[in-house]
């Protein structure tokens, strides 16, 4: 059960183990060239690329968990196709050598005096600042969780801790409603939460289970993918496996006791509707990592307030930001990590030379559509919604090599390429194919 609190405000970004090089836990004051905050997947390769471009011993980063985990594959893990071990490795593993890290949580950002202060009172002073905090999940928003996690038939990829509670209940699945849900928050990679739904279908038709099972998708979105052209793909797919999607409809409680989903009609304020479930899968309510919204640094809604081209501070020059604690109107998604990455990388190298920063971001983000266990549709988009593709091919069409690009290879490009700062900038599936071509 204190694993499940812990649900209440975890951090998907990535987790943080000590490690005979610099980590330590802080205790005296400290100053840095370069403060990262954060060891999640946009932390580490910054702290990455600000080694090389400053020196190991100009960069610190701040971040207190003794694991880092690829998230991308917990939809795979979900599904019974990837074990959860091997999601995460040791921070340690990934922490460039030489970089102090600094083993505390956060607790306030004070940009106007160049501070940050850690859990345990630490005062930490920098030049430059780079904010990779992540966003928090609050499946606590949701009447009747997290606690309900500890009964049978319930899971969410969203989290180590239930990731592996999403591949019982398929694998326990016997006759009934299977439920998957989208709330109504931003949330971090958006197309997981109906990926699962499609690999349940396979999984039920493998076993032959799929007669006795009601698929649907209860989303609040009153859409079923925001990209027109690989939502009209995703529509014939729905049409075609028999999958029932409920547009608009917001989960608000879980009955764990009785296996009923309560949802509200958000176009009928006041509608509620119970549904019996056999399985659940529940993407949680996300929001702001709450450092952040209760500093100077956020936007009226919490987010790390950046210029979208630049990746810089709207108002301190000297601060940064990546990945999904930020205000940047894309995708929240680990491809979008790898694209901004080079971006600021540049945005950094102008700054410190006293020059304009000249390259901008395009909002470029990808999700590869997981829709069976050989088949993935590879979306890629820019700010605008408009494709932004990196194969010669129609990429709204389901394809076995885009699953095992999504499989197998992207998790070697990220534990070996994105997070050592040597892999990454605009269109990183581009620049990969372009590479492969030479």
């Amino acid at each position: 059960m204190a694993a499940l609190r812990r649900l209440w405000r975890c951090r998907p970004a990535g987790m943080a183990a000590s490690h005979l090089h610099t980590s330590s836990a802080a205790s005296a004051k400290q100053h840095y060239k370069m403060l990262v905050l954060g060891g999640g997947s946009g932390g580490i390769t910054m702290s990455a690329r600000m080694k090389r471009m400053l020196g190991a011993e100009n960069v610190a980063v701040v971040e207190p968990s003794e694991m880092h985990y690829y998230q991308p594959i917990w939809t795979l893990v979900g599904a019974g196709a990837k074990s959860a071990a091997s999601s995460g490795r040791p921070t340690a593993s990934v922490m460039p050598s030489g970089v102090k890290w600094v083993k505390s949580s956060v607790q306030e950002i004070n940009p106007d005096t160049n501070t940050v202060r850690t859990d345990d009172g630490t005062e930490i002073s920098y030049e430059y600042l780079i904010v990779a905090l992540g966003l928090e999940l609050h499946y606590d928003r949701i009447k009747g969780l997290p606690e309900g996690f500890e009964h049978p038939s319930i899971g969410s990829n969203y989290s180590i801790q239930t990731v592996e509670k999403t591949c019982k209940a398929l694998q326990n699945f016997k006759e009934g409603n299977a439920i998957f849900t989208f709330p109504n928050t931003p949330v971090k990679c958006a197309g997981a939460a109906q990926k699962i739904m499609y690999l349940s279908d396979a999984f039920l038709r493998k076993t032959g289970q799929r007669s006795k099972a009601n698929i649907m998708y209860n989303t609040s979105l009153p859409v079923l993918f925001g990209i027109k052209k690989y939502a009209d793909s995703l529509w014939e797919i729905v049409k075609h496996r028999n999958l029932e999607v409920n547009l608009r409809h917001n989960l608000i409680e879980v009955r764990a006791d009785r296996k009923e989903a309560v949802f509200e009609n958000l176009d009928k304020p006041g509608e509620t509707k119970v549904m019996e479930y056999e399985m659940l899968h529940v993407t949680p309510p996300m929001g702001p990592s709450s450092v952040v919204k209760g500093s100077p640094l956020a936007d009226g809604a919490g987010w790390l307030d950046l210029n979208k081209a630049t990746l810089q501070h709207t108002r301190y020059p000297n601060v940064f930001g990546i990945g999904d604690c930020t205000s940047l109107p894309t995708a929240k998604t680990a491809a979008a990590v790898a694209a901004q990455s080079g971006i600021l990388n540049r945005t950094i190298r102008k700054v410190l030379k006293n020059e304009k920063p000249d390259t901008k971001y395009d909002g470029y983000t990808s999700c590869p559509l997981v829709t069976s266990y050989n088949t993935v549709i590879l979306a890629e988009f820019d700010y605008n919604g408009q494709p932004l593709e990196t194969f010669p091919i129609n990429q709204a069409k389901e394809r076995r090599t885009m699953y095992h690009m999504k499989a197998d290879l992207m998790p070697q490009l990220y534990w070996h390429g994105l997070l050592k700062g040597l892999w990454g900038g605009p269109g990183p599936y581009r620049k990969l194919f372009h590479l492969g071509m030479k």
